[in-house]
């Protein structure tokens, strides 16, 4: 009886000194209360920055650069020659086309032209038909008023059918000449056409209004038409290029803002808004590309730049929150009372927002190593 009486005074003894332990442990450990505050969620990004428009000309037609026409740094307007590729043979072909075409414009529309011949030969031969018909007519009302031999009449009704004819030839050769004469300098105007454009792809010309930030090709190199020439871009636009995780894509949005800081201006934070999401990953570093643009950019800057970005996602003013390293499971965090279940809401690299669960009367211990 004494030693059932001894073993469970024992048992109640070490309860109360767990109590105790527990509860000396607890007062040691540390422990916070959950603040209000505003907090900001948001998602890195590597970036890049690049001009607008960029892309890369190539040649036409594969043969040797003869001359870069501008050097990297220069402005160009579209349509401004920026490399020439030797065309020895089609500047000739064109140039005849040229000549062709002039000679085919003159015998059409100049004033020693074929058809000012055939048209006063057919005025020629209409005032001739017109005083043919008159004598014609004039000899044939004799004739059947008894007058005038018969000779005469058959002379002057000759005269007025061959002036007739002549005159139905010289209109109906003034048509087929017209109209081959029109073939011809269509035919002379193509041609021009073609080997002008053909001339044209030995030159390589901008695309844009912009800036030639590089030139991958020096004279007398071979050119084809698989390797870029030259790379253009805008002078005063760029894009920010922002590699996001696949993990974080699905929280993005077009429109969202972002916070930009660059290497070259370290001590500057510059904001921008997404303006473009690409749908398809990088499988290499399982990234999707996003585009925004500066809001204000800086005064300078050149394709190539990097630096970080973080693309706000949700901010909330008032927030319930604590710091992240309380929070167990992502789930539970544990009081003076016991682990509690919270419901988190917006978070950033160090807190956490907590919707339910806890109040700012709440004191939170600080998780075991």
């Amino acid at each position: 009886m004494n030693r059932t009486i001894s073993t469970s005074v024992v048992k109640w003894g070490v309860f109360f000194l767990g109590i105790i332990f527990f509860s000396s442990c607890s007062k040691s450990r540390e422990r916070i209360k959950a603040e209000k505050t505003s907090i900001t969620e948001s998602v890195y990004a590597s970036i890049t920055i690049q001009p607008d428009s960029l892309y890369l000309a190539y040649a036409a037609v594969g043969g040797i650069l003869e001359i870069n026409l501008v050097e990297e740094g220069d402005n160009v307007q579209k349509g401004d020659a920026i490399a020439q590729i030797i065309n020895n043979t089609p500047k000739l072909n064109m140039e005849n086309a040229r000549l062709s075409l002039e000679l085919a414009e003159q015998n059409l529309l100049g004033s020693n032209a074929i058809l000012q011949s055939l048209k006063e030969q057919i005025e020629a031969a209409s005032l001739q038909a017109v005083n043919d018909s008159l004598n014609y007519f004039r000899q044939k009302k004799l004739w059947e008023q008894g007058i005038g031999s018969r000779s005469e009449y058959d002379n002057r009704k000759l005269a007025y059918e061959l002036s007739q004819n002549n005159l139905s030839l010289k209109t109906s050769a003034y048509s087929q000449t017209k109209n081959e004469l029109e073939t011809k300098y269509r035919q002379a105007k193509n041609t021009y056409k073609t080997s002008s454009i053909t001339a044209r792809d030995f030159v390589i010309e901008s695309k844009i209004n912009g800036t030639v930030y590089a030139l991958y090709k020096n004279p007398g190199e071979i050119v084809t038409n698989m390797e870029p020439v030259a790379s253009v871009g805008s002078s005063t636009k760029f894009i920010i290029e922002m590699l996001v995780d696949e993990v974080d894509i699905v929280k993005l949005q077009i429109g969202q803002s972002a916070l930009i800081t660059l290497d070259a201006y370290p001590s500057l934070v510059f904001k921008a808004e997404v303006s473009k999401i690409y749908p398809k990953k990088d499988e290499r570093s399982q990234t999707f590309t996003v585009e925004a643009l500066f809001e204000n950019p800086p005064s300078t800057l050149y394709p190539g730049l990097s630096g970080e970005g973080n693309i706000i996602i949700a901010q909330k003013k008032d927030a319930l929150v604590i710091p992240k390293e309380y929070l167990l499971n992502d789930s539970i965090v544990e009081t003076e009372q016991g682990m509690i279940s919270v419901k988190t809401g917006v978070q950033d690299l160090e807190r956490v927002e907590i919707v339910s669960g806890i109040d700012e009367s709440t004191y939170l211990l600080k998780p075991l190593q």
